[in-house]
């Protein structure tokens, strides 16, 4: 059975349901699943808690679910640029899990491997440890984390092959790979659908065998968040 479908909106075809959970990968705005979110808004799902490191910048990314008011919960570890998620949050629309960014990593490719939960020193003594066991471990304090995992992960990469194999590119490499393995059905847009047999096998960054449908990606804008120049040197 192939995992190669003809367009976003036929990828997430029957995978999308009220109240369920979300992991979408990048990081800023690279590796943002650029085709496959703007299909979850015109399927108008609601009530969703998402899994990402921040939620995109204004008019890009998951801004789109923010906006047209989709999301219920943002668990993320930056709020950062995005005016809308700041407000929605502060006027308590909008419930947020924040973590520090390691720990959310460390969560979802927990989730990922089956470990449902570990321990780390990241939060001890502050808010993020709250609620949470605290043990001790050759006298040093350790906050218990908890596994995360998603009813989907939208995921984008560079490259794929027909059964599922991916290569990421650079940075857009990021929460996306984690995250991949952590979903139960895994929806990946990539630049490039490539012949089985291209990838040499040391060079696959996620196995197919975490990967259930694989689309070519129709937006490829990778918009830059925000922009630093320098003045040219004088020659």
């Amino acid at each position: 059975m192939s995992k190669i479908y003809e367009s976003p909106a036929a990828a997430l075809d029957g995978v999308l349901f009220d109240g369920m959970t979300i992991m979408s990968g990048g990081f800023g705005l690279s590796g943002n699943p650029e085709s496959l979110i703007p299909e979850i808004r015109k399927s108008g799902v609601k009530d969703l808690t998402v899994v990402s490191n921040n939620a995109g910048a204004d008019g890009f990314g998951l801004w789109m679910l923010l906006e047209s008011r989709q999301v219920k919960k943002m668990i993320s570890s930056y709020v950062g640029e995005n005016k809308l998620f700041e407000s929605q949050y502060l006027s308590g629309e909008l419930e947020l899990e924040l973590n520090p960014q390691g720990t959310l990593a460390e969560r979802i490719r927990a989730g990922g491997a089956g470990i449902p939960a570990f321990y780390t020193k990241t939060g001890v003594g502050t808010v993020v440890a709250e609620g949470k066991p605290v043990e001790t471990f050759e006298g040093e304090d350790y906050v218990r984390e908890t596994w995360l995992r998603s009813d989907l992960s939208i995921i984008k990469a560079w490259r794929a092959d027909p059964e599922g194999n991916l290569m990421f590119r650079k940075t857009a490499r990021n929460f996306n790979p984690n995250m991949a393995t952590a979903g139960k059905v895994t929806v990946v847009e990539v630049e490039e659908i490539v012949p089985e047999g291209t990838f040499d096998p040391d060079c696959i960054h996620t196995p197919g065998i975490y990967v259930d449908r694989v689309v070519l990606s129709t937006i490829n804008e990778k918009r830059i968040e925000k922009k630093t120049v320098r003045e040219r040197e004088a020659v």
